[in-house]
């Protein structure tokens, strides 16, 4: 989780400026002034966004001495080498402040210091900064992933005992495992943004959980809008809205020609990486070999795309949030678009490239992750009925030396096989 990643990143011995990307309204400022205020004596916050005065401050030089002490004036603080923690907010607005950090990790690594900003992999991606290679460690935050929102809910006895289980593949009893699906499909509703899970757990009204994933995703569009031409903001949309669309074909791969007849990929090259770059859709390159390493064997011009909330899927899907939690008048389609829409949420977001296979005979596995030395194929089944030929081709033909299933079924291990519940994978 994002706090204990922040934890060792504060004691390393090779510790440099951190940076910190992710998707906006993902709790970046909330989880940084918390680790601040329960690691540090202090915490000086400057946020970028529309601060003339805090700009100005980078306007002169980048001498380390001189701006913290100008930032000491302007926080009424006193800056503490590790004592204090310097957050650099919304640091887009600000390139000076960005370069900065190289020559804090030249001359003043003793201070510790966190930049973050919901659009600055954008603005890296647009070429506007230049990235300090090798002056700072980076660290990604995604929105709350389900072991996240089980403990928001107060829910830390059932996620140990989800990981109990998980190390030795041993069932759980049919009432906790039960209970664990149950919230597994109250998560496909809510999603992983904090104010989302917020008013959740506050109202346990999903028309106020739908309201703000609504305001979230307004706010992309907004962005789209802002920072794009008016050409691309318009193949952005198009795109991201297509999504659900785009997993509900028959092999989910994305096609350019459910945006439109005329559509091109050459034309909406741009804007599929404007939503890259903004941290809100996860790219799956398909893979021709299941071998290692994955990277070499990509296929970049064949890939599938998925939201990076499952909550945002569910209510772009226009499903009621009811129909979900009670797994009642839904599809088996929109059940497996949701379950493996959040397999790919999971495995990002403990730092796992997703990949796909697919042969020229039509098998295809859902996902191949590189772990332990190998290339493990994980098929996703969103019921208990867990049958499937591309599993058993792909294992026959690449010999990988165990397989994952994630499905409705309890956990277990036979013929190669690890099942693990759609619950429990962040266990992986």
């Amino acid at each position: 989780m994002i706090m204990e990643q922040l934890k060792k990143w504060k004691i390393s011995t090779s510790r440099k400026p951190l940076i910190m990307y992710g998707a906006r309204q993902i709790g970046k400022t909330y989880s940084l002034l918390e680790f601040g205020q329960s690691e540090y004596d202090n915490v000086a916050y400057c946020n970028f966004e529309n601060s003339s005065e805090l700009i100005s401050v980078f306007e002169k030089d980048l001498n380390p001495e001189r701006i913290i002490n100008e930032l000491s004036i302007l926080k009424s603080i006193t800056i503490i080498p590790e004592k204090t923690l310097i957050i650099f907010d919304e640091i887009q607005g600000c390139e000076k402040a960005h370069t900065f950090l190289k020559y804090m990790n030249e001359t003043a690594n003793e201070y510790h210091i966190i930049a973050a900003g919901s659009l600055l992999g954008l603005a890296l991606n647009r070429g506007n900064f230049s990235f300090p290679v090798g002056k700072v460690d980076t660290i990604n935050m995604y929105p709350m992933t389900f072991e996240e929102f089980i403990i928001a809910l107060g829910e830390t006895a059932l996620r140990d005992i989800i990981m109990d289980a998980s190390k030795i593949f041993s069932p759980l009893t049919e009432a906790i495992h039960t209970k664990a699906l149950n919230l597994y499909y109250t998560y496909l509703a809510v999603g992983g943004y904090p104010e989302a899970v917020v008013r959740y757990i506050e109202k346990k009204d999903f028309n106020f959980v739908r309201a703000v994933q609504g305001n979230i995703a307004d706010a992309y569009i907004s962005d789209m809008a802002k920072y794009s031409t008016p050409s691309d903001t318009v193949k952005s949309i198009s795109a991201y809205n297509s999504l659900p669309a785009q997993l509900a074909k028959e092999n989910s791969k994305f096609m350019y020609s459910v945006i439109g007849s005329n559509a091109r990929a050459k034309d909406y090259e741009s804007a599929l990486q404007w939503l890259i770059a903004a941290g809100v859709v996860i790219k799956c390159n398909k893979v021709t070999e299941g071998n290692l390493p994955l990277k070499i064997y990509e296929d970049a011009l064949s890939f599938k795309m998925y939201y990076s909330d499952v909550g945002l899927l569910s209510m772009k899907s226009e499903l009621p949030a009811e129909n979900i939690v009670h797994n009642l008048k839904i599809s088996d389609k929109m059940r497996g678009i949701l379950a493996e829409n959040y397999v790919a949420e999971e495995l990002s977001a403990k730092g796992i490239i997703p990949y796909y296979w697919a042969s020229t005979n039509k098998a295809e596995v859902d996902f191949v992750i590189q772990t332990g030395g190998n290339a493990i194929p994980v098929e996703v089944k969103s019921a208990d009925n867990v049958r499937s030929k591309s599993l058993k081709i792909y294992s026959d033909k690449y010999k990988p030396e165990f397989s994952f299933r994630f499905s409705a079924k309890n956990f277990g291990f036979e013929n190669g096989i690890k099942s693990v519940p759609l619950y429990g994978v962040f266990t992986v």
